[in-house]
C-alpha cells in the first residue's frame, strides 16, 4: 500500500512538471549526438559505459548512447522521480500501463507514435495485434518490446505415457484421460498409489496465464474478455468459464491434480514432474527445457524421452482456442520534454529503428561473434571454455536485451542447444507455438483503460479469483461462484463494463 501511495504521488509532481514546461515556451533542439536513455537491470551489477558491447552498441547506432541502467525492484518508482527531474532521457523504458504512466501520456507527456512508426521498416510491426494491445485507448505511446505471444503448453512424463500406452493428448478430453491413467494405473511402476495427473501451484489470479486461464480459453470462453452478443464482456460471464471450472473441479474431485493446489509452492513447481509425483504441468513452453535439464543433471547418460509436449488444446466444440499473451513487455517512450521538436523525433525514432536492426539485435540478445559465440549453420553457439571476455559479454547482454523491441520478430540467432535431442525439441517448440498462434484468441480490450477498473481492479478481480478457488476446492458451490461474479458488477464491474465498451466503440474502424 505505500508502494502505491508513492507512485501515484510521483505520477501527480510529474504532471505538474510536466505544465511548467509547457507555460515555459519552447526549449531549444536537444544535442542528439548523444542519446540517453532509462532500463531496467535485473543482474547483480549493471553493464559498465566502457564495456565491448557498449562500444559495439554506438560504433552500430553511430550514436554516444548514455544508459542510466536502475534496478528493476525499484524500477518504476525511479522512473516517476526521474519524469518530474530536470534530467530527463530521450528514450524511457516504461514497463507496462501503469496509472502513473498512462495518465502522463494521455496528458501529452510522450510523443504519440500512432501514425509515426510505418515509416520505420525496423519499427513497423508484423504484429498488429500485439501494437493494438500495447497502445493506451489505441494511442501507440512507444515502440512495443515484443516477447512471443504463444507460449501455452502442456508438459507430460513421455515415459509415463510410452509405459501404459497413450498418445500425446490433443484435446481437453484427452487431457482429463491422461491425467486419469498417470493417477490410477501406476505409471513409476512401483506398484503404489501415489502419483497423480496434474500439478498446479498457488496461483488463483485472474487473467495472468494461470493453468486455470488457458484451460478457459480452450473451452471458449476467450482471453480475459471477448465479445458476446456485440459487446464486450469478462471472460468470467461467459458460460464456457463455467463449463471449463466444472472441467477443473471434476479432476480435483477425483484427485487427479494435486490435493494442495491451492498452496502448493510455485517455485516447487517441478519437483513433482522430476520426482515422478506428477505427471503433468499446464504452463509456459520454455518450461519444457528447464524439465529436461533437471533429468540431464541427474543423468546425463539417460535424459532423453523423460519430457513430452504439445501446445494449446482443443476444447470441447472440437476447435483449437490458442491462448496467447498480450505479447508485449512494456515499451520504449520518447518524453516530449526531452524530445522538443518533429526534427528530434525523428533523430530518435531514426536510433530506435537502426537499435531493431539485424546487427544490433544480434548484439543485444546473442553478444559479440568471436568473443562469446560462433556462428555454426545459422545457429549462435556459445564458446566453451567461456573466457573472461565472453563472460562479461553473456552477463551484459541480458542487460541490454531490455532495449530490444522485436516488433518484426527475433531478428537474432537462436541459440544452438547442447545436443542433437535437445536441439530437435528446441525446433519443435518453436514450430508448435507457430502453429497454434493460427488459432491465438487475443483479449479484444487489452488497449483499453477504464478509470474505475484502474482505481478498483484489483480488489474488484479478487472476488472472483477467490470464489474460483474455493469452488475448485470445494469450499462453494457454483451457485457461490456465480454470486461472486454477480457481487463483481454491483460493485464496479458494470462501471468498468460500460467504460470499456464506449472505448472499444470508439476505436472501431
Amino acid at each position: 500500500m505505500i508502494r502505491r501511495k508513492h507512485t501515484l504521488a510521483a505520477a501527480v509532481v510529474v504532471s505538474a512538471a510536466l505544465a511548467l514546461t509547457a507555460c515555459g515556451g519552447e526549449a531549444p533542439a536537444s544535442d542528439l549526438s548523444s542519446v540517453k536513455i532509462m532500463a531496467p537491470f535485473l543482474e547483480a551489477q549493471p553493464p559498465t559505459a566502457d564495456g565491448a558491447v557498449q562500444k559495439k552498441l554506438e560504433e552500430l547506432t553511430g550514436k554516444d548512447v548514455n544508459i542510466t541502467w536502475t534496478p528493476n525492484a525499484s524500477y518504476e518508482d525511479k522512473m516517476n522521480i526521474t519524469l518530474a527531474s530536470s534530467e530527463i532521457p530521450h528514450v524511457l523504458v516504461v514497463q507496462g500501463k501503469t496509472p502513473g504512466f498512462v495518465k502522463n501520456a494521455e496528458a501529452g507527456a510522450f510523443w504519440d507514435l500512432t501514425d509515426k512508426l510505418k515509416d520505420y521498416p525496423n519499427l513497423k510491426t508484423t504484429f498488429p495485434e500485439v501494437q493494438q494491445n500495447a497502445s493506451v485507448n489505441g494511442k501507440v505511446y512507444g515502440v512495443y518490446r515484443g516477447r512471443n505471444p504463444i507460449r501455452a503448453a502442456v508438459m507430460f512424463r513421455q515415459d509415463w505415457l510410452d509405459k501404459l500406452g497413450l498418445k500425446a493428448p490433443e484435446t481437453t478430453e484427452d487431457l482429463y484421460k491422461v491425467a486419469k491413467a498417470f493417477t490410477e494405473q501406476d505409471p513409476d511402476g512401483n506398484g503404489q498409489n501415489d502419483t497423480y495427473g496434474i500439478t498446479i501451484p498457488k496461483w488463483g489470479a485472474l487473467g495472468t496465464n494461470s493453468p486455470y486461464d488457458l484451460i478457459e480459453t480452450w473451452y471458449g470462453a476467450g482471453n480475459r474478455w471477448t465479445e458476446r452478443d456485440g459487446k464486450l464482456v469478462p471472460s468470467f460471464e461467459t458460460d464456457e468459464f463455467l463449463e471449463a471450472n466444472r472441467f477443473i473441479k471434476k479432476m480435483v474431485d477425483e484427485k487427479l491434480i494435486n490435493p494442495d493446489f491451492a498452496t502448493f509452492d510455485g517455485t516447487k513447481w517441478n519437483e513433482p514432474f522430476f520426482n515422478g509425483k506428477g505427471g503433468i504441468i499446464v504452463d509456459v513452453d520454455s518450461r519444457v527445457s528447464v524439465l529436461i535439464n533437471l533429468f540431464k543433471q541427474a543423468n546425463p547418460n539417460d535424459f532423453e524421452n523423460k519430457v513430452g509436449f504439445v501446445g494449446s488444446l482443443k476444447g470441447p466444440d472440437g476447435e483449437l482456442h490458442a491462448h496467447p499473451t498480450d505479447g508485449y513487455s512494456g515499451f520504449l517512450a520518447i518524453p516530449k520534454s526531452s524530445v522538443k521538436t518533429e526534427a528530434d523525433l525523428k533523430n530518435v525514432l531514426s536510433f530506435l529503428d537502426k537499435l531493431n536492426s539485424k546487427e544490433v539485435a544480434v548484439l543485444m540478445n546473442n553478444g559479440i561473434e568471436g568473443v562469446n559465440f560462433t556462428l555454426e549453420e545459422g545457429l549462435a553457439a556459445t564458446i566453451k571454455p567461456e573466457t573472461p571476455e565472453g563472460k562479461v559479454v553473456n552477463t551484459d547482454i541480458k542487460s541490454f536485451a531490455q532495449l530490444g523491441t522485436n516488433v518484426t520478430g527475433n531478428n537474432f540467432y537462436p541459440v544452438k542447444q547442447a545436443s542433437e535431442y535437445e536441439q530437435k525439441v528446441f525446433d519443435d517448440r518453436v514450430a508448435v507455438m507457430a502453429g497454434d498462434l493460427k488459432s491465438a484468441v487475443y483479449n479484444p480490450a487489452a488497449a483499453f483503460v477504464s478509470p474505475t477498473y484502474v482505481a478498483k481492479g484489483a480488489q474488484l478481480d479478487n472476488i472472483v479469483a477467490d470464489a474460483r478457488i474455493k469452488y475448485l476446492a470445494g469450499q462453494t458451490d457454483e451457485q457461490g461462484l456465480k454470486d461472486a461474479i454477480k457481487l463483481w458488477n454491483t460493485s464496479g464491474g458494470d462501471k468498468v463494463k460500460e467504460e470499456i465498451n464506449k472505448l472499444w466503440q470508439e476505436n472501431k474502424k
